[in-house]
C-alpha cells in the first residue's frame, strides 16, 4: 500500500560533531561550551539521570549517564568543577529514599573514573556550602530536584536558590528539554550571558535536525506503537520532510480498518479512523509513500502464550487480535528500509516485550542496522524504540541513539521546547 514518490531532496552529509563552536537552530547561532574557559569556574549542570532502578535499587540501564559523561569530562579538563543535577523517578510527597540519587553515584562514579560528592539536598545552606568549596577539577551531585514540588511547578525562587550552585548554566538534558520546570528552563533566567547547551544537547539537536531539515533521499520514517492519536501529529509533520512512511505496531490496524479491512479484535482507535484517511490522502497530495503491512502475526488473546499464527492483516477474524507484523511485510519493510538514506526509528512493530510477538521489531533493528552498514543514516528515538535496539545490544551499530523521549517526539512535531529556548534567548 503505498502512493508515488515525490522528487528527492538536495543531498548532505552529516559531518562529525566534535569539538563543535557554534551552530544553527531555529535560525539563530549559539555558542556551545566549546568556546568557554571553565578555569576557577562551577558549571551546574542539568543532566538527565532519571534511570531505572531494580528492587534493590540498582541502575539496570546507565546509557543515561553515560551520555553525560562527554560534557562532565569537558569541562574538568578545561579547569572547571562540576555540579550536576536531575530528578529521578515521580516522588509524591517530598524526600522518597528509593528515588535519592544517591543510588547512581557507584556507576557514575565509575564511568567519569573519579569520586563524586553526594549532596543530600538540592537547595539549601548545607548544599550550597558543599558547592560553594567545590575544588577545580572535583564533581558534585545534588539530590533529586523532584523532592520539592517547586521544580515541576517552574517556581522562579526554587530556580534562583538551584542557581547560586554555579557560575555557569549548562542544559544537557534533552530527555526533559520539553518541560518548562524550574531546572530546565527557568534557571537559565538567572545566567542571561553565562548558560549554554552541552555537548549531549547539541549532538541530540544537530542528529534530529539532520533527518527533519536537509536529509539525505531517500529519507524514510517508520513509526510504530500502539496508538495513532499518539503519533498523528509527528506523521503530519514527516509529510513535509520524509520520502516515505512505514506504519507499524497496534495503530497500524486503525489505518487498515480505515480503508475497508477487516481486523478482528485487533487495537483499533475508531475516533481516529476519519483522521487516518485524511493522512492518506495528504501523503498522496505530497507525493509521500505510505507503507503499511500486509500480513499479521494474531493471537486468541493478549499473553506470550496465546494460540498465535499469521494472516492476512485485512482478514482478521473475530476473537483474534494483531501483535505483531508478518514475514511478508518484513521483508516488504526491509526492502524499503536498504533503499532509503536517511531513515527514523520511532516505535516498534509489535508487542516486543512478549517473546513471541518481537520478531517484526527485531528484524527491523537489524534492518537498520544492515542500512547503516551501507552508509545510511540512521536515527532511533523513543522510548519503546530505544529500549528495544538496547535490548539487542545494537545501540553502537546505528547512527544515533536519541535519550530524548517525549521531548524528541515533541521537537519532531515542530514544538519549541522550553528547554532550549531558554538557552537561546
Amino acid at each position: 500500500m503505498f502512493i508515488k514518490s515525490k522528487p528527492l531532496y538536495s543531498a548532505i552529509t552529516l559531518k562529525c560533531i566534535k569539538d563543535c563552536i557554534i551552530f544553527v537552530q531555529n535560525n539563530l547561532i549559539m555558542k556551545t561550551i566549546s568556546e568557554v574557559d571553565f578555569t576557577g569556574k562551577k558549571a551546574l549542570i542539568r543532566v538527565d539521570f532519571n534511570v531505572p532502578l531494580n528492587d534493590n535499587c540498582q541502575v539496570t540501564d546507565d546509557t543515561r549517564i553515560m551520555a553525560a559523561v562527554p560534557t562532565i569530562k569537558h569541562i574538568l579538563e578545561k579547569g572547571g568543577s562540576v555540579i550536576l543535577m536531575s530528578h529521578l523517578g515521580r516522588p509524591k510527597d517530598g524526600p522518597d529514599a528509593k528515588f535519592s540519587l544517591k543510588h547512581i553515584v557507584a556507576n557514575l562514579e565509575k564511568l567519569i573514573d573519579q569520586k563524586v560528592i553526594f549532596v543530600h539536598d538540592c537547595i539549601g545552606e548545607a548544599s550550597l556550602e558543599i558547592t560553594k568549596n567545590l575544588k577545580d577539577g572535583e564533581v558534585a551531585l545534588l539530590e533529586n530536584l523532584r523532592f520539592y514540588a517547586e521544580e515541576k511547578n517552574g517556581d522562579s525562587n526554587f530556580a534562583k536558590e538551584l542557581a547560586k550552585h554555579g557560575d555557569i548554566y549548562i542544559n544537557d538534558a534533552f530527555g526533559t528539554a520539553h518541560r518548562a520546570h524550574a531546572s530546565t528552563s527557568v534557571i537559565a533566567e538567572n545566567f542571561p550571558n553565562d548558560k549554554y547547551f552541552g555537548l549531549l544537547l547539541e549532538k541530540e539537536i544537530l542528529n534530529i535536525d539532520a533527518v527533519l531539515k536537509e536529509p539525505q533521499p531517500p529519507t524514510t520514517a517508520i513509526i510504530g506503537g500502539a496508538k495513532v492519536s499518539s503519533k498523528i501529529s509527528i506523521i503530519e509533520k514527516l509529510l513535509d520532510t520524509v520520502d516515505q512512511i512505514i506504519i507499524g505496531g497496534g495503530m497500524a490496524y486503525t489505518f487498515v480498518k480505515a480503508l475497508g479491512g477487516k481486523v478482528g479484535d485487533s487495537l483499533v482507535e475508531d475516533d481516529y479512523i476519519d483522521t487516518a484517511l485524511k493522512v492518506l490522502e495528504l501523503a498522496k497530495e505530497k507525493g509521500v509513500q505510505i507503507h503499511l503491512p500486509t500480513d499479521t502475526v494474531v493471537a486468541d488473546r493478549f499473553a506470550n502464550d496465546a494460540t498465535s499464527k499469521s494472516c492476512d492483516i485485512s482478514k482478521i477474524e473475530d476473537g483474534w487480535m494483531g501483535l505483531d507484523i508478518g514475514t511478508e511485510t518484513i521483508q516488504q519493510f526491509n526492502t524499503v528500509i536498504q533503499n532509503s538514506r536517511t531513515i527514523l526509528w520511532n516505535g516498534p512493530m509489535g508487542v516486543f516485550e512478549m517473546e513471541n510477538f518481537k520478531n517484526g521489531t527485531v528484524a527491523i533493528a537489524n534492518a537498520l542496522v544492515n542500512a547503516t552498514d551501507a552508509g545510511a543514516f540512521t536515527l532511533i528515538g523513543g522510548g519503546d524504540s530505544v529500549a528495544a535496539i538496547n535490548q539487542l545490544d545494537l545501540s553502537d551499530r546505528v547512527s544515533y541513539v536519541s535519550t530524548g523521549g517525549g521531548a524528541m517526539l515533541e521537537y519532531l512535531e515542530g514544538k519549541e521546547l522550553p528547554g532550549i529556548k531558554a538557552i537561546l534567548n
